[in-house]
């Protein structure tokens, strides 16, 4: 059993660190379907992303619920980290998390059993942080939405198969709805809700 004092240290530098990983999520989110760089020095635990640790240490407070797939909760580790870095809650109800993380996202639970938000309060909703395979080989998928100039054309490597015809259900739910962030190591891309799925190839 892993210690705290034997945990993977956060942020090496953390107020630099947390700036450059904001700025990246938020470039992230203001150009779906586009590639970002987190270029901070991180530890993380077994099973988490350096992408997925920075964004954690950065977003994640004590006012925000995480729900864990089995995945990530398959050790200790990574509740335990989340817990002492960022203070945040860990919830066994993913109907009342703010962020879900999910290390094997094939196994992603269906997106009824997350919070979409209230139209009065649409940020009540959750933000599903996906780890993948690639964000740069595999079938690509051509997006449409506000902060893509026409399509963006974006070919990565993705569990469930079937992601964006799910996430369809955001156009009927509109402002409410789901957000989810794609991560491979220190790589990034933001799937708002707002953004839809145009067409699909190989």
């Amino acid at each position: 059993m892993t210690t705290v004092a034997e945990l993977p240290t956060g942020f090496v530098d953390k107020v630099l660190s947390a700036q450059s990983t904001f700025r990246s999520v938020m470039d992230a989110m203001a150009r779906p379907g586009r590639v970002q760089r987190i270029t901070a020095d991180v530890g993380a635990p077994d099973g988490m992303m350096a992408g997925t640790a920075a964004i954690a240490l950065t977003l994640f407070d004590h006012d925000t619920p995480i729900w864990l797939d089995s995945a990530m909760s398959r050790t200790s580790d990574v509740a335990k980290w989340l817990k002492f870095h960022t203070s945040a809650p860990i919830v066994g109800d993913s109907a009342i998390c703010s962020f879900a993380l999910i290390g094997d996202a094939k196994y992603l639970p269906p997106l009824e059993r997350f919070p979409f938000g209230s139209n009065e309060y649409p940020d009540r909703s959750a933000t599903l942080i996906l780890q993948v395979q690639s964000l740069t080989r595999g079938p690509a998928f051509e997006l449409r939405g506000p902060g893509i100039d026409g399509t963006a054309l974006l070919r990565a490597a993705i569990q469930p198969h079937d992601l964006f015809e799910r996430l369809a259900i955001n156009a009927t739910l509109f402002p409410r709805g789901i957000d989810v962030v794609l991560v491979h190591d220190d790589g990034v891309v933001a799937i708002p809700r707002t953004t839809r799925l145009v067409a699909r190839g190989g």
